[in-house]
């Protein structure tokens, strides 16, 4: 299961850096039309999704590997069991919410598609495709969030210090 779930991960990440370098070569793209008027149209609105797909791609890979910004000044100051009591808190409160973006996303992406709801820019894109990279995401975030919580649980850290006496931390 550890597998399959990095895997999932590395893909998202892997995703993540496609989208990265659509944008950027949408952004050249761009400032050569302005230069040679090819006449591409809709550029920035791509070069837009593209940020927002590598945005939302990204979270679970980072939150996983631990790299998102983490306010530890308060934790550090606490004591070892209040910490992991507020750690556990704060993992609970990261999976209901990330399960609620991750729902609206999804949503978002069916309400987009049965509407027919296209982006008003001059690409006029589905708006569904374009969503279909943060529901991904976002549904990978809960994936991130939930197992950051079963693998804390089943360390069973939850509301107790380990024996140097320290909080664990969530990694």
């Amino acid at each position: 299961m550890r597998q399959a779930l990095d895997s999932f991960y590395d893909t998202l990440m892997a995703l993540a850096a496609v989208a990265m370098v659509g944008c950027f070569v949408l952004v050249v793209l761009g400032i050569a039309d302005r230069q040679l008027a090819f006449g591409l149209r809709g550029l920035d609105a791509y070069a837009g999704y593209c940020i927002a797909a590598a945005l939302f791609l990204a979270l679970p890979g980072t939150l996983q590997r631990g790299e998102h910004i983490r306010v530890t000044l308060l934790l550090q100051k606490l004591p070892p069991r209040l910490q992991t009591v507020l750690e556990a808190w704060c993992l609970a409160a990261g999976v209901g919410l990330a399960l609620y973006l991750a729902w609206y996303a999804c949503k978002l992406v069916w309400t987009s598609q049965v509407t027919h709801d296209v982006s008003p820019s001059s690409d006029a894109t589905p708006l569904w495709i374009p969503q279909l990279a943060m529901a991904l995401g976002c549904v990978g975030l809960a994936v991130a969030f939930l197992d950051a919580a079963v693998s804390r649980w089943a360390r069973n850290s939850f509301f107790r210090a380990d024996p140097a006496g320290e909080a664990a931390h969530v990694e």
